[in-house]
């Protein structure tokens, strides 16, 4: 589930522009995720596995518009309250990198798909919606994702995404509740920074 969900978190890497904030968020997931998926179809470097090249592209298009604080809160649950406001920022970076790494690897994987996009209604001046689409694949049925968007004085701002009902924050919750159980929050930190090094090893 997690690599499924790495996949399609990736399909919304956002593009940064005036314009584009000005839209609704259900435009803007649209343009923006067609926009990357021409770019990854057209880029024969990530097609054929370059994970630097997929990681920066991740890293200059996603991270202004993703609340990864908030994700990290969602993911953490109840202990977060728990943490120090320093414990809070590790947490925060750590679980940031996973999710960046994550998806810059999932990019290179990305073949036939494509995204069809649900009718989405949203109430007057609402400022936490849900745009809805499906990822059709080939010879496949077709999976329900979902996003979690707020709007914020810098725009709107994604911080979760719902693949065939499964929230993508809390798929990690119970992982990090046990981590948290058996050796605290700094021990919490810890196996993310491990694992992110283990990502960054693996692409060398």
């Amino acid at each position: 589930m997690r690599s499924l969900l790495s996949l399609f978190f990736s399909l919304l890497l956002l593009a940064g522009s005036a314009v584009a904030l000005e839209q609704s968020p259900d435009a803007l997931v649209q343009q923006v995720t067609d926009d990357v998926l021409n770019i990854v179809r057209q880029d024969k470097d990530i097609q054929s596995g370059d994970t630097a090249k997929a990681l920066k592209l991740v890293e200059t298009k996603v991270l202004p518009y993703f609340d990864f604080r908030r994700m990290t809160a969602l993911a953490v649950g109840r202990n977060w309250n728990k943490a120090t406001p320093e414990q809070q920022q590790r947490l925060a970076e750590e679980f940031k990198n996973l999710l960046v790494r994550t998806y810059s690897n999932a990019l290179t994987s990305f073949k036939d798909q494509s995204v069809s996009y649900r009718p989405s209604t949203f109430a007057a001046g609402a400022t936490d919606v849900v745009v809805k689409t499906e990822v059709v694949q080939p010879g496949s049925q077709s999976i329900p994702l979902n996003y979690s968007l707020e709007k914020q004085g810098s725009g709107w701002k994604v911080y979760d995404v719902i693949v065939s009902g499964v929230s993508l924050v809390t798929n990690y919750r119970g992982t990090f509740a046990r981590e948290v159980s058996n050796k605290g929050i700094d021990g919490l930190i810890q196996m993310l920074s491990n694992r992110n090094m283990q990502l960054a090893n693996a692409n060398k």
